[in-house]
């Protein structure tokens, strides 16, 4: 795909890895949707850093747990841009829980964040992406979807239903849509985790090192350009599918 003067829509796009996916998108020429909820500073930092580019960049607040603010998010976009050609659903809550102690408010909230709203944003999505021909969907995952985090239980299972959603859709949306997931692993360090933890943790992988958040933006770029490829799941983590240790977090 030329993305040169098209449109993206990156959720939880105003810090850590989804800011850089919306750089990275910006740099290829694309004016940038940054979605955000609780981040206006930086949301609007990070609007001010695309536009330096050259290219268009929109912040936009929603609660992705409300699927109504969903849809006036996306009327928004159909308002200032009327087209979307890429949509990169980056955004997901974490919350550390047993599976004792988890209420179902909890389950709801984190099931409505990393599973529900990935599925409503990319149903308004692909309405806008049809109108124009078509698009790409960009799921960003975690390993905890295919090891499972008995810390994070509503997590691991939310991201194993992003999983299975991806490939729904990249079928149900096919040839017009392709969708595709990115499964990172350690490339960005937890603000709660000990910088020397973080590193003995790289050194644990097959490449002995933890990635960067750079690592998982050209694997998005890469699912964009690749106009060949729906439906997978790409991992960027190092190598930890092999040995399933990143629960330790």
């Amino acid at each position: 795909m030329e993305l040169h003067g098209k449109v993206a829509l990156v959720t939880g796009a105003a810090r850590r890895v989804g800011k850089v996916i919306a750089l990275a998108l910006a740099e290829r020429g694309m004016h940038v949707i940054v979605h955000h909820y609780r981040s206006k500073f930086e949301a609007t930092q990070t609007a001010w850093e695309i536009k330096q580019q050259g290219v268009g960049a929109v912040p936009l607040r929603a609660d992705l747990a409300d699927p109504q603010a969903i849809a006036a998010m996306f009327e928004r976009v159909r308002l200032y841009t009327g087209r979307l050609d890429v949509l990169v659903n980056s955004a997901s809550t974490f919350q550390r829980g047993d599976v004792l102690g988890r209420c179902v408010e909890d389950w709801d909230h984190v099931m409505a964040v990393n599973l529900r709203a990935p599925f409503v944003c990319s149903q308004h999505a692909a309405r806008l992406m049809l109108e124009g021909g078509g698009g790409v969907i960009i799921n960003i995952a975690d390993v905890a979807g295919r090891t499972p985090w008995v810390h994070y239980p509503d997590h691991s299972v939310a991201n194993a239903g992003l999983l299975m959603l991806t490939r729904v859709l990249a079928k149900a949306l096919a040839p017009q849509i392709r969708v595709n997931t990115v499964v990172p692993g350690p490339v960005l360090k937890p603000d709660h985790m000990a910088p020397e933890r973080w590193l003995a943790l790289g050194e644990t992988l097959p490449l002995l090192r933890t990635g960067r958040p750079e690592n998982v933006a050209r694997t998005v770029l890469a699912l964009i350009d690749n106009d060949f490829v729906t439906g997978t799941a790409w991992d960027v983590d190092g190598g930890d599918s092999l040995l399933g240790l990143l629960d330790a977090l």
